[in-house]
C-alpha cells in the first residue's frame, strides 16, 4: 500500500469551528507544576521540533495522521519513527511518505518489539536524536493543525528549566465523528498524583530539550507506560508540567488501542478492577524500581518516598499511601485506593 492524502470528506474539528463548541472547557484550566519563570534568552527563529512517532500496524490509520503532520502550522518539524515490527502495509506507506517529502523525515528504524511503552522510550533515547524539542506521535490520531504552534508557545516560555507540555483531545468513533472530551484534571500535577495516576496523555506530549534530557539520563527503563513514566520522572526532579485545557487532537477510538477511551461507566470499572486485581500496585512497584535505579536529581520529597518504599519492601504500599498525601484527580477514586489498602489490595 503507498502512502496517498486523505480524499474522504474531512471530519476534522478545527479551532473555532462551531462543532467544538460542545467539547470546549467552560474555563481556563490551564494548571502547572511549581510555576517559576525563564530568564534564558529566547532564539530568533522558530527551534526544530522532532516528532516521534512509533509504529506497529497501523495501516488503516497511518495516512490520516500523516496527513494531519503536513497540515500543521508549525513550520520546522521532523519525523523520526520506530516501526515495532509490522506485518501489514504500515512500512510501506511510511517509506512511500518519505519518497514524496524526504526533508521531513530523518530516520525509519526498527523497534526493540517489546510494546509501546519500550519503542518510545528506545527512541526517546535513541543516540541519533539530536538533543532539542521532541513531540509524541501516536499512529493513529489526528491532530490539529495548530497543535505543534500552540506547544511550542507554552514551552518556549520555559527555556532554560526541564518542561513537558499536553494537551487535551476529543475522543471520536473509528469513522472520526467526535464523541466527547475527556474529564479535565482538577488538582493539577505533583508528586503525589503521579504516584498512582498518569494525566500526561502521551500522545499529546511535548518536551523542551531539559525535559528530553532527564529522561534520556534515565534511559530506557522497563515500565509499564512510557508517559506515566515520563509525568513521574518530571514530578520527582521538580521539573515542570503544564496541562493545558486547549484541544489540539483526535483521539481515534478503533478497539485495538493501547489504553482508549478514560471516561463512562466502563474504563471506571476497568480501573476499578486494576486497582483490585493488583494490576496497579504491579505498575506503581514497576515506575517506583525504575525511579530508584536511575541516575537523576530527585527532590528531597522523592528521595524520601524511594527510601521509604525500600525500607518497607514486601509490605506493600501502605506507608506510601499513610504518609505522603498520595491521590488521584477524582475524589471518588482517591477513596477506593484507601479501600484498596484496607483490603491489602496495595
Amino acid at each position: 500500500m503507498a502512502y496517498r492524502p486523505s480524499t474522504s470528506p474531512s471530519r476534522m474539528i478545527t479551532p473555532g469551528h462551531s462543532g467544538l463548541r460542545a467539547f470546549m472547557p467552560t474555563a481556563i484550566e490551564i494548571t502547572m507544576h511549581a510555576p517559576v519563570s525563564s530568564t534564558a534568552p529566547e532564539p530568533d527563529h522558530d527551534p526544530r521540533v522532532h516528532v516521534l512517532l512509533c509504529t506497529c500496524n497501523g495501516a488503516a490509520w497511518l495516512g490520516a495522521q500523516l496527513d494531519s503532520l503536513l497540515a500543521q502550522s508549525y513550520p520546522d518539524w521532523q519525523l523520526w519513527i520506530s516501526d515495532d515490527h509490522s506485518t501489514d502495509e504500515t512500512l510501506s506507506i511510511l517509506a512511500d511518505f518519505a519518497r514524496h517529502h524526504p526533508q521531513r523525515v530523518a530516520a525509519i528504524m526498527d523497534g526493540p518489539g517489546q510494546g509501546s511503552a519500550a519503542n518510545f522510550l528506545s527512541l526517546l533515547c535513541h543516540p541519533d536524536l539530536p538533543e532539542g524539542y521532541v513531540a509524541l506521535c501516536d499512529q493513529d490520531d489526528v491532530w490539529l493543525p495548530h497543535k505543534l504552534e500552540h506547544a511550542m508557545m507554552r514551552l518556549r516560555p520555559m527555556a532554560g528549566l526541564p518542561c513537558a507540555w499536553s494537551g487535551r483531545y476529543v475522543f471520536t468513533d473509528a469513522q472520526m465523528r467526535p464523541l466527547s472530551l475527556p474529564e479535565a484534571w482538577p488538582l493539577g500535577p505533583s508528586l503525589e498524583n503521579a504516584l498512582v495516576q498518569n494525566i500526561m496523555s502521551g500522545h499529546t506530549l511535548t518536551l523542551n530539550p531539559e525535559a528530553l534530557a532527564l529522561v534520556r539520563r534515565a534511559g530506557p527503563v522497563a515500565v509499564p507506560h512510557h508517559d506515566w513514566w515520563i509525568y513521574l520522572l518530571l514530578m520527582a526532579c521538580d521539573a515542570q508540567a503544564l496541562i493545558d485545557p486547549e484541544v489540539v487532537l483526535h483521539y481515534r477510538q478503533h478497539g485495538r488501542n493501547t489504553i482508549g477511551r478514560r471516561s463512562g461507566l466502563r474504563a471506571r470499572a476497568a480501573r476499578l478492577s486494576g486497582l483490585m486485581n493488583g494490576a496497579l500496585r504491579d505498575w506503581i512497584v514497576a515506575n517506583l524500581a525504575a525511579l530508584s535505579q536511575a541516575d537523576l536529581p530527585l527532590s528531597p520529597k522523592a528521595s524520601r518516598l524511594i527510601a521509604l518504599h525500600e525500607q518497607a519492601q514486601g509490605a506493600g504500599l501502605h506507608h506510601l499511601l499513610r504518609d505522603f498525601a498520595i491521590h488521584r484527580q477524582n475524589r471518588s477514586e482517591t477513596l477506593v485506593l484507601a479501600l484498596a489498602k484496607r483490603l491489602q489490595r496495595l
